[in-house]
Parts: structure tokens; sequence; C-alpha cells
């Protein structure tokens, strides 16, 4: 009895390594993404005793006639040592409705190019009516893995946590099945691919809809190369110039035209 157990164990032992073997891992290929926003919980933060009065008004009409959230589409495509970010533009509308001067209502996702062997990324990235392109070493963050998983377009994912520019919370959901240490914006740094970012304080996701695993051409992962050369000190001094009078309003700005 007892031989008979442990060839079984030997036989249970084996097919887990032949099936680890046989795993696949994606090296190359393409993510879509889904950015969306919470416009409810976002127009609703603008409202104050102050504006109360005509705002409340203006909240209550926009949720009767739009979507809670503002889905903004993009693309990542990536190798073993590179990943390119890049936003699909915007389906054309006549809804006027996102006139409300909350930053992050009128900000585009960034293209975003990380060199993963030497850490560096260019950022091409729309300040008002000006474009930067934002040329620094790849952002540090200071992931916490725990041991909470979710599956994101069929692959099983990790979650992780992070401050990123010493306030904001951020989660991140990542795959080792992508062996590939980069993700949507400027979110990077996991050991694995990150499908899932939420940053619930400000009401915004990126979550992967669906991962094409194919070879890229050599010119697909190619920087940007439009826009007003910049590196990260250099960006955030223009910026503060140009918001030093926006007060409260100017902070919120700056926080998303810094991602």
């Amino acid at each position: 009895m007892k031989k008979i157990i442990i060839l079984l164990v030997i036989i249970s032992i084996g097919q887990n390594l032949f099936a680890q073997g046989k795993q696949h891992f994606t090296t190359s290929g393409t993510i879509e993404f889904e950015r969306r926003l919470n416009m409810f919980n976002v127009l609703k933060k603008q409202i104050n005793k102050y504006n109360e009065s005509y705002m409340q008004q203006m909240y209550d009409n926009y949720k009767k006639s739009n979507p809670q959230f503002k889905v903004q589409k993009s693309v990542l495509s990536f190798s073993k040592d590179k990943s390119l970010y890049v936003p699909v533009p915007d389906e054309p509308t006549t809804n006027n409705n996102y006139v409300w001067n909350a930053a992050p209502t009128v900000q585009q996702p960034n293209t975003v190019y990380n060199d993963l062997n030497t850490g560096m990324s260019v950022i091409q990235k729309k300040a008002f009516e000006e474009i930067f392109l934002l040329k620094d070493s790849t952002r540090k963050i200071n992931w916490k893995i725990t041991d909470e998983t979710r599956e994101i377009a069929g692959y099983t994912c990790r979650r992780a946590n992070a401050l990123i520019m010493d306030s904001i919370y951020v989660v991140a959901f990542y795959t080792i099945e992508i062996p590939v240490s980069s993700g949507p914006e400027s979110f990077t740094g996991l050991p694995g691919m990150i499908l899932g970012v939420a940053v619930p304080h400000d009401d915004y996701t990126w979550f992967a809809t669906k991962v094409t695993d194919t070879t890229l051409p050599p010119n697909a992962l190619n920087p940007p190369t439009k826009g007003k050369p910049v590196n990260n000190k250099e960006l955030k001094l223009k910026l503060n110039e140009a918001l030093k009078d926006w007060r409260e309003e100017g902070a919120s700005y700056m926080k998303v035209l810094m991602w």
C-alpha cells in the first residue's frame, strides 16, 4: 500500500512539473486598455458651499443625460525590453456636457515609451495647448505586493499597492505570465505586466480588455518625437508657473498633468 501511495505522489509531481514546463509566457504583443473615469464622483466633488446654488442643478442635469463613466481606450505594445503605450483617439461627439472645469475630465492619456533595459522613458503629454516631450528616468514606485489575486483579460493577476507623488494611493494588478515589467501610462516596476490599475481617490481605473500574443515588427516600438523637450524637473517648473494663480484648482491640474 505504501509503495502505491509513493508511486501516486511521484506521478502527481511529474504531472505538475510537466504542466509548468508547458506553461506559455507572453513576451511580445499588444494589450488593449480601457481607462474609465467616474464622472459622477468627479463632478460632485466640484460642488461646494460657494457654488452649490447653481452647480447642484448642473450636476443633477448632467446625471440625467450622461453616462456615469467616461471611457477612453489605448493600446500598449511590448517586447521583452521595450513598451509603447498609445491612446486611441476619442470618437467625435456632439455632447457638450464635458465642460465642467475639473482637471481629470479634460486630460487625455499620455503616449509613453519605456526602455526597460536602460530604465529611461519618453512621454508625450499635452498640457493645455502645448505638447511636451518628457525624457527622464522611468518612475520608481515602491510597490507592496499582496496575496490577493483576480483574473483580468484571461490572466491571473496579483495585487500590489503603492503611493505615487507622495500621497496618491494606487492599486495595481500584474501577471507573471507576461514577464515584462511595464503597464499602462507610467505604471511599471512589478515582476510582470500590469493589466489593471485603480486610483480610488481620483476615480480612475485602467484595465486590460484584450491581450494579443504576437511578434511585433521592428518599428512598432519607436518613441514619440513630437513636442518640446523637457525633463521632470523642468516640466514641473513650467506647470507651477502656469498654474500659480489657480489655487486649489491648480493643484488638481498639476496632479493630473504629472501622472
